[in-house]
């Protein structure tokens, strides 16, 4: 390899000593010319790609403000430049935040999201042009469905007429986008989805308006015929109410029976019946209140009503006041023609007379409240029903302080209903519950049946007679034990008696063997005769001595030793 490697370098180095200087700056700038596109397409190719989301720049903060933090949620990375305009790493990422977008209704107006689509060129011609149009709109759609979630395929049809010249003749845009869901996608159910759809297929589509759009499902139904859906929103709201009902039923029952149970047990106030009424339709009321001007206002602190009210408030006043004095003015015709004026104020012609009129203008303010409102839903009617069962009390003997057995063998007990004063305050505290209101029509009833406890009473009796029987039994069974030790503790002391006796008796006999053999050998001394013992004697009376030492130290020893000794004999 050395060698090679030599060789080869030799041969270099010949040729670069036979070419000539021109040749030599050649390869050299052959080599620089090759090592700059190589650092070119390597910082070409390092360079990391973006897509734009819109070819136009978004030049108002708000939408750029809104669109920028509906991306944040998605937690995809965007850039946005000075000028307006975002770019995301691919285009699949720009599908989906188009679609995002779109179906949120936060494109811009100024913004055609699909423009990037309809570039032109200058050798295109119209229906060229038109036709690309629509086979780039219908793949474009076609990618964009299927990018959103739940959709599985997509099949995307638009009719796009020619411009007439009469807008009665000019047949309107269609079209038809076939979609086929996952099995676990919820989208043919949920109408917001489908309205997203259909906003993005309108966006896209110049023209194209939401009644010449049919969306089907892949067995052909239509699903954005929201017309029609109409009686299904019927049904859903009605669901609806009625669960807004039942809750606000639940949440009532629970709050008052919860307090009832702390009060009575829950043993005695098992259950409560709550029925809300409601007027679920949406009203709006107009109306106008008249009230009197409030001069001093009530101290909270005064145990009366020191409050100063005035019906009106005059804010402006105008007197006039006119006064005349004269004979007045009695036309009597022309001149040398009798007047037409009566005898009675012909003679009053010359009566000077003097009238005075005033006049007062005053305008006054009162208090006016002006109130709209829209009213839904509403509370119609509250009732609230409850059973509260009374006490029952075991009878108990006065002097033995057990209960009553009655002559059926179950004990005796007595029922003490509740007081009309106690149902009043209950009634009272579920009024305040609810926030009563009699004028509505609520209704609150509480009633004080006794439940039915023939199957609990007989279990507490069945338990009381056991624990007695039971009782009994311990008794019986500790004097059968008490008997048994008396009967072994006098047993015990009656054998140490007879024991005792027994011993006594041995010893007495063995005191009188002693003294007897003791006398027989006194008399033989006294006798003055030879005795002479053998061997097998003398070691009788040492182990007579011995046995008599022993029961002396150990009687009970001795005692059981020479019963064993009886026994075998």
């Amino acid at each position: 390899m050395n060698e090679w490697l030599k060789n080869v370098l030799g041969k270099v180095r010949d040729l670069w000593s036979k070419w000539k200087p021109i040749q030599k700056v050649i390869l050299i700038g052959i080599i620089a010319v090759v090592i700059v596109a190589i650092i070119a397409v390597a910082n070409l190719s390092s360079k990391p790609t973006s897509v734009r989301l819109f070819n136009a720049a978004v030049t108002d903060q708000a939408s750029l403000s809104k669109i920028l933090d509906r991306i944040s949620e998605e937690n995809i990375q965007v850039s946005t430049s000075s000028d307006g305009i975002i770019t995301v790493d691919n285009e699949n990422t720009a599908r989906k935040l188009r679609d995002i977008l779109i179906s949120e209704n936060l494109v811009p107006s100024s913004i055609d999201p699909w423009a990037s689509y309809y570039d032109r060129g200058w050798s295109t011609t119209d229906a060229e042009q038109n036709q690309k149009k629509k086979n780039i709109i219908q793949k474009q759609l076609q990618m964009h469905i299927e990018t959103l979630d739940g959709i599985q395929m997509a099949d995307v049809t638009l009719v796009l007429p020619d411009d007439k010249l009469f807008t009665a003749d000019q047949n309107p845009v269609s079209g038809s986008v076939i979609i086929r869901t996952n099995p676990s996608s919820d989208f043919l159910q949920n109408r917001t989805k489908i309205k997203g759809l259909q906003d993005i297929v309108i966006s896209a589509v110049e023209g194209l308006k939401a009644e010449n759009l049919i969306i089907s499902d892949s067995e052909g139904n239509q699903i954005n015929d929201f017309a029609g859906m109409a009686e299904s929103d019927r049904v859903d709201i009605i669901s609806k109410q009625r669960m807004l009902i039942q809750k606000q039923e639940v949440q009532i029952r629970a709050k008052i029976l919860k307090a009832f149970q702390k009060t009575y047990t829950e043993d005695r106030c098992r259950d409560m019946v709550v029925t809300v009424e409601m007027d679920m339709s949406e009203k709006k009321s107009d109306y106008t209140i008249y009230s009197p001007i409030v001069i001093k206002k009530d101290n909270p602190d005064t145990p009366y009503d020191d409050s100063e009210y005035r019906d009106t408030l005059p804010i402006s006043q105008q007197t006039v006041t006119k006064e005349w004095q004269g004979t007045g003015y009695n036309p009597e015709g022309p001149s040398g023609v009798e007047g037409q004026t009566p005898p009675v104020y012909s003679d009053m012609s010359n009566v000077i007379g003097k009238s005075t009129e005033t006049g007062v203008t005053q305008n006054n303010v009162i208090n006016t409240t002006q109130t709209t409102e829209n009213v839904s839903p509403k509370i119609d009617k509250v009732s609230v029903s409850v059973n509260l069962d009374g006490k029952w009390t075991k009878i108990k003997d006065p002097k033995t302080g057990n209960p009553v057995v009655a002559d059926d063998g179950s004990l005796s007990r007595q029922y003490t209903p509740l007081t009309p004063e106690e149902i009043s305050e209950a009634e009272k505290s579920i009024r305040g519950a609810i926030a009563y209101d009699r004028n509505r029509g609520d209704t609150v009833v509480v009633t004080n049946i006794a439940y039915d406890r023939d199957a609990e009473f007989e279990a507490e009796d069945k338990a009381y007679f056991a624990a007695i029987q039971r009782r009994n039994t311990i008794i019986l069974i500790f004097i059968v034990i008490a008997v048994i030790l008396v009967s072994f503790i006098l047993f015990r002391m009656i054998s140490k008696a007879i024991d005792k006796r027994r011993r006594e008796r041995e010893k007495r006999l063995l005191e009188e063997r002693q003294r007897a053999a003791q006398q027989r050998l006194w008399d033989a001394q006294e006798d003055g005769m030879q005795v002479t013992m053998s061997v097998e004697e003398t070691r009788r009376m040492e182990l007579l001595e011995n046995a008599v030492n022993m029961a002396k130290e150990h009687p009970e020893d001795v005692a059981m030793l020479i019963r064993t000794w009886l026994m075998e004999e």
